[in-house]
């Protein structure tokens, strides 16, 4: 636990949360600390900088509008993850009904990457993350949070409701399959 993730989850600080003379500043807080790590969860979801920047505005929105909610049961920062997580997940649904299936197009995930201005991988990082997001969703959360976020399984347990013994076979499962799915492009 960072030194922010500490100051943001100490009881003052839920009690400026919901107080509404400190809401406002204490918000604040909440946005500046956590939008980066936010931004990097849902991009490794959503894969678009763009479509990024507005998964973590509505989730953001919809932290706003159920602070009062919140209770201080959980860490602050795994309230926002589970919203994030949802509003990606809505989100992609959504786009993934207006659009034709990334999984039809072979190579369009990386190619989408490779053309993205803001992606600074190789090709062969653009196939990994291919990989990556042909995984089911929830194997893509697991492998997600716990590879690039260095996540402990007991927290995507709490995050994602589930049990750390599932979370570790669909890790397990999902290193497998992005491996497998890697060298078939050798």
């Amino acid at each position: 636990m960072t030194k922010s993730d500490k100051n943001c989850n100490n009881s003052d600080f839920i009690e400026k949360l919901h107080n509404p003379a400190t809401q406002s500043a204490a918000f604040s807080t909440i946005v500046r600390e956590y939008s980066e790590r936010l931004y990097w969860h849902i991009r490794r979801l959503a894969l678009t900088h763009d479509d990024t920047n507005d998964i973590l505005q509505n989730t953001f929105i919809k932290a706003w509008n159920n602070i009062d909610k919140f209770r201080g049961d959980s860490q602050l920062l795994t309230w926002l993850y589970r919203i994030a997580t949802n509003e990606t997940l809505t989100y992609i649904g959504h786009k993934q009904i207006e659009t034709v299936s990334l999984d039809s197009d072979e190579g369009s995930v990386a190619n989408e990457l490779e053309s993205d201005p803001l992606f600074s991988g190789t090709h062969a990082d653009a196939l990994f993350h291919e990989a990556i997001n042909r995984l089911p969703e929830k194997q893509r959360l697991v492998f997600n949070m716990r590879y690039f976020e260095d996540m402990k399984y007991e927290e995507i347990s709490e995050i994602l409701d589930t049990t750390t013994g599932a979370l570790k076979a669909s890790y397990h499962i999902a290193v497998k399959k992005i491996e497998e799915y890697v060298s078939s492009k050798d």
